[in-house]
């Protein structure tokens, strides 16, 4: 329990000096210096000649409003493959066809998608 508690002693310490160096950058970014050779950004450049963009490739959003609820679907090719739902009350969380085959599945907008293996290999 000692070894707890002086590793614990030693990571404040140590996280006291970076703490204290990088707030009072984040508390007033006006006052942080800036560098002397900033340019701005250059404009990007113009399409090409005769492009056209292909109305095929965007994404169809319809918004149906059932209830409170409101729902934003999203098509491409006439085919629904995401619908983000918006409820009166809460956040708004996405219902996605990952796999083309009609199965929705919820996605949250924090939910990076990574899915970590949990697997039992013995009980004891």
């Amino acid at each position: 329990m000692r070894a707890y508690s002086v590793l614990r002693l030693l990571a404040v310490l140590i996280g006291l000096p970076v703490l204290g160096t990088a707030l009072p950058a984040l508390a007033d970014p006006g006052k942080t210096p800036l560098p002397a050779d900033l340019q701005p950004v250059p404009e990007p450049p113009p399409p090409p000649a005769g492009y056209q963009p292909d109305p095929a490739l965007e994404p169809q959003v319809t918004i149906v409003q059932k209830g409170e609820t409101k729902e934003e679907q999203y098509r491409l090719n006439g085919k629904l493959y995401m619908v983000k739902v918006t409820p009166p009350h809460g956040v708004s969380y996405y219902l996605v066809d990952s796999r083309g085959d009609g199965v929705f599945s919820r996605m949250e907008p924090t939910d990076s998608g990574l899915r970590v293996p949990m697997w039992v290999i013995k009980n004891f």
